[in-house]
């Protein structure tokens, strides 16, 4: 593990320089964007002594065929992967790469992702899982075809996220198209077990959903989070549940995170990552720059995440600054 971590931090390309005869100087705040360029649906997690961060490459659907990933010791300084994977790896795979969910299980990476925008059960594409020995890739094509390649209770196979509950076992949270479905991972990642009622994929969509599903334990208690409103549009933005269990019942409880005016504009579809040793957690998000009008112009940003003495997230303030430099 400490052999895979150290290659991370020095496959990719760094975003930052020093000069020759100047020393790094460590930054106080991370800064709002991260990094830069235009990428979107972050997800965010921690390997071993780094943050790490995969997001979509935001580009026009024809341009979206490959994923790069981002890692850091610190939250300030991000060193960027180049190509960690691409369509030449997923012969299936043509276009529209989204929002990847990544897990580390029995010393390899599992990195799903949507792939080909569907948009019915004949189109071919939908989810798939790619495998790695490094989290920096190079990834490749783990089942050769799509883990979901069907519409199952109206929901688009898109924006997958990984789960992995308390007793160990993972599961497949995903949904576009308003409605959300979760499914329970064969522990090879090679297909789902059935739940006890013989249905394979539970529809949980909470009111208001539109995509961008998330969740973690937080106290022993299940937070689902989704993206609401129209990711082109100013009122895209973040709402939240709270249950005993994985599949719910979710009772929306509000929205925690929005487009400010005077920052960004859409402000949404993003991931949740803790530091256990400092107790700090972040929100990793996307928006859109005020100066920007194209869908895609979409960045890379983080804040801080708290909650009151009842459990319930506090709404997020975004800003340019972003968070405070934190190694792990």
């Amino acid at each position: 593990m400490l052999l895979i971590l150290a290659a991370i931090n020095v496959a990719g390309t760094a975003q930052q320089k020093q000069g020759p005869g100047k020393s790094a100087v460590q930054p106080a705040y991370s800064g709002n964007p991260l990094f830069p360029g235009w990428y979107a649906d972050p997800e965010a997690v921690i390997f071993g002594k780094s943050y790490c961060i995969y997001p979509t490459y935001s580009a026009a659907y024809a341009k979206q065929v490959f994923f790069d990933a981002f890692s850091s010791p610190n939250l300030t300084r991000w060193t960027k992967h180049e190509r960690i994977l691409d369509t030449s790896a997923v012969k299936w795979a043509k276009y529209a790469l989204w929002a990847p969910a990544i897990v580390e299980k029995d010393k390899r990476y599992f990195l799903f992702f949507g792939a080909n925008d569907i948009q019915s059960d004949s189109a071919k594409g939908g989810i798939g899982v790619a495998v790695a020995n490094n989290p920096a890739g190079p990834f490749k094509d783990y089942l050769g075809h799509p883990l979901v390649d069907k519409f199952h209770n109206g929901a688009q196979p898109i924006d997958q996220y990984v789960f992995k509950d308390k007793d160990g076992q993972y599961y497949l949270i995903y949904g576009g198209w308003k409605h959300c479905n979760i499914a329970k991972l064969k522990n090879d990642f090679t297909g789902f077990i059935p739940f006890e009622d013989g249905n394979t994929f539970r529809e949980i969509t909470p009111d208001k959903y539109v995509e961008g599903p998330c969740m973690f334990l937080n106290n022993g208690k299940y937070y689902f989070m989704w993206s609401e409103g129209g990711w082109t549009g100013p009122d895209y933005s973040v709402a939240y549940a709270i249950a005993d269990s994985p599949t719910g019942p979710f009772k929306r409880i509000g929205k925690i995170l929005q487009q400010d005016p005077a920052i960004a504009n859409g402000a949404g579809h993003h991931s949740i990552i803790h530091n256990t040793k400092a107790n700090k957690w972040y929100i990793v998000y996307h928006r859109r720059p005020l100066t920007e009008k194209a869908a895609n112009s979409r960045e890379t940003c983080i804040e801080e995440l708290f909650f009151d003495k009842e459990g319930l997230i506090k709404p997020v303030t975004i800003t340019t600054k972003g968070v405070q430099a934190q190694t792990l």
